[in-house]
């Protein structure tokens, strides 16, 4: 079985306003710079095996990030990505056709940086709005779980 590879990527940086609800935040004009230049990055580590689906959590901001990111790919909006944990979201990723070989998942802190450090047992040194991870797996996502994934990749803005 060939190796699967994750870009785990935490919505660029997303403005507040009063009354305004968490889900609704919109991207700072920083936060839309930061989208185009991660998918830049991305599509580039990506050339050999560009992304095949991404999973997005519903809200506006990882919505934005994931358009701005410029994947040729389909995106899914699965609502346990939002205000998810770990286990949440390797939940999602099980749940993942095992014919698809690359995946990005765009989310939300704390879960997104937990996640990463739960599949690599590597712990970044943050994880900011607009940073990305990308790790191999070498399990069907069926298996994907608590240190299954090698850390090959990080970028923060």
């Amino acid at each position: 079985m060939s190796a699967r590879t994750l870009v785990v990527v935490r919505h660029a940086s997303a403005g507040h306003a009063i009354g305004l609800p968490d889900g609704e935040r919109p991207l700072t004009p920083d936060g839309e710079r930061d989208a185009r230049a991660a998918g830049e990055e991305i599509r580039r580590l990506a050339a050999t095996r560009a992304p095949a689906l991404v999973l997005c959590s519903p809200a506006v901001r990882t919505r934005r990030t994931a358009e701005l990111l410029g994947l040729d790919a389909p995106v899914e909006i699965e609502r346990d990505i939002y205000e998810a944990y770990p286990d949440d979201l390797l939940g999602v990723l099980r749940r993942t056709d095992a014919e698809i070989a690359s995946v990005v998942l765009v989310g939300h802190n704390p879960g997104v940086y937990e996640l990463v450090a739960a599949l690599t047992d590597v712990r970044l040194d943050g994880f900011p709005p607009g940073a990305y991870a990308v790790i191999e797996l070498d399990v069907p996502w069926e298996d994907a779980g608590f240190g299954t994934g090698r850390l090959i990749h990080t970028r923060h803005p």
